[in-house]
């Protein structure tokens, strides 16, 4: 069966049933994925995957199925198996199905169109020749990636709600090894948009001049120093601490957070966004998990807490309107909360300008070990670091092996710079280069 027809046969099902509330929503994949391993091609996969969820409400609680197997058989046994869960559930949390009425934006996607596998196979080789020939001591271990996705969302429901959204996109990773002295360094750029307006040459540069540029790297003495978080950094410090703004957390207890909308939580030029369409992004969204409009909305404005992130039961909770945030992390999964594109906005000053500011620190290019050095609900941090002395308010040698330390909620407080050089991790998370001072620093 079609999607479609499996669709109509599950209302038909539900009519039979007299299931007065419910919601059907489904998610499609294609994929087709290129890695290069020296000069060769080391994998070529093709994927695709979708699945159908079915939510029922009965009683005021909600029951969910899910499957892949669109058959008339599949649709009548998936609204059973969601009815008796709903039926049996323990739980009183109150359960919603989104009503008609908002306004949807039309939206232009902006992936390009679907590559033939020879034109990702062309350009993952491409990009590994770039690799190779951006310096000589780039060597076997090298790697390259490319890859193109389609995905499709689309929600109905008992109240008339019918949508669907389509998204596109390729995505390549540049992975250099170089050897200098006996010791080897990598790195990494990635780019994600339109296949055709990859520069493979200046993806390649970039990747390579990240690994060289750590030639040589030192260690830090320990001590208190001005900070400089590269964009990316920044952006991968945003995504490890973005359940902190979201109702669901906040109501459970898991988030500093929880009841301070209007108040001051950041640094005045901080101003924290949530956009579903961003112009610049590559995969935009019209609703959300529920069907509920997305729209753009600051989080954060000026330093303050404007909202938390809210789907539909949280709102109802919180006495406010869901921010269309309704997010499932796979077709079967539970509603829950999460944002679409979150972002620091960019204010003024290239790089070069917010080292400037600093005068003396340290620039930080990279950081890990974020699942063990990361608590979102304290905020505490601590973090393997790489990076940059910054000596006279500009970059200086690289360093290593050090660790910075803080505190997520002091961080956004005590933030001194926000550069204008945004930078995006994937469709999710960006900032611009920012700078903080008298951070903890744990080195030699």
């Amino acid at each position: 069966m079609t999607y479609q027809e499996f669709k109509d046969a599950v209302v038909r099902y539900a009519g039979q049933r007299q299931i007065g509330e419910y919601e059907l929503y489904f998610t499609e994949r294609d994929s087709a994925k290129v890695e290069i391993y020296k000069e060769e091609i080391k994998s070529y996969k093709t994927e695709s995957g979708m699945g159908i969820c079915f939510r029922c409400i009965a009683d005021g609680k909600a029951g969910y199925a899910s499957t892949e197997n669109l058959t008339a058989e599949e649709a009548e046994s998936l609204v059973l198996r969601a009815w008796d869960n709903a039926v049996s559930i323990e739980s009183e949390e109150e359960c919603f199905i989104h009503e008609p009425g908002d306004s949807y934006a039309a939206v232009e996607q902006d992936g390009g169109a679907a590559p033939q596998g020879t034109r990702l196979v062309e350009a993952a080789l491409g990009l590994q020749r770039e690799l190779y020939q951006a310096d000589a001591r780039v060597i076997d271990g090298t790697q390259s990636f490319v890859a193109y996705g389609e995905e499709k969302y689309a929600i109905c429901n008992s109240k008339g709600l019918d949508l669907e959204d389509r998204v596109s996109y390729s995505i390549c990773y540049a992975m250099p090894l170089v050897s200098e002295g006996g010791e080897m360094y990598d790195g990494l750029k990635d780019k994600m948009g339109r296949l055709e307006d990859f520069d493979l040459k200046a993806i390649a540069g970039e990747a390579v001049e990240d690994a060289v540029s750590t030639i040589g790297a030192g260690g830090v003495s320990s001590g208190s120093y001005n900070v400089v978080f590269s964009n990316r950094v920044m952006a991968t410090l945003l995504a490890a601490y973005a359940p902190v703004f979201s109702a669901e957390a906040a109501q459970q207890g898991m988030s500093l957070l929880n009841g301070r909308e209007g108040e001051k939580i950041a640094a005045d030029m901080v101003t924290i966004t949530d956009d579903p369409r961003y112009e610049g992004g590559v995969v935009k969204r019209t609703f959300d998990g529920e069907g509920v409009a997305a729209y753009e909305k600051n989080v954060v404005e000026q330093g303050r807490l404007v909202t938390l992130l809210h789907n539909l039961k949280t709102a109802a909770a919180a006495g406010v309107k869901s921010t269309g945030n309704a997010s499932k992390a796979s077709y079967s999964s539970v509603v829950g909360v999460s944002p679409f594109l979150f972002y620091i906005q960019p204010v003024e000053g290239t790089l070069e300008d917010i080292l400037a500011q600093a005068g003396e620190g340290i620039y930080v290019t990279e950081v890990s070990g974020l699942h063990a050095g990361t608590n979102s609900v304290t905020g505490d941090f601590s973090l393997s670091s790489k990076g940059f002395l910054v000596k006279e308010g500009r970059k200086g040698v690289p360093v290593k092996n050090f660790t910075v330390s803080g505190n997520f909620f002091t961080l956004l407080k005590d933030i001194q710079g926000v550069g204008a050089d945004l930078d995006f991790l994937g469709s999710n998370f960006g900032s611009p280069s920012v700078l903080v001072p008298a951070l903890a620093v744990a080195g030699e």
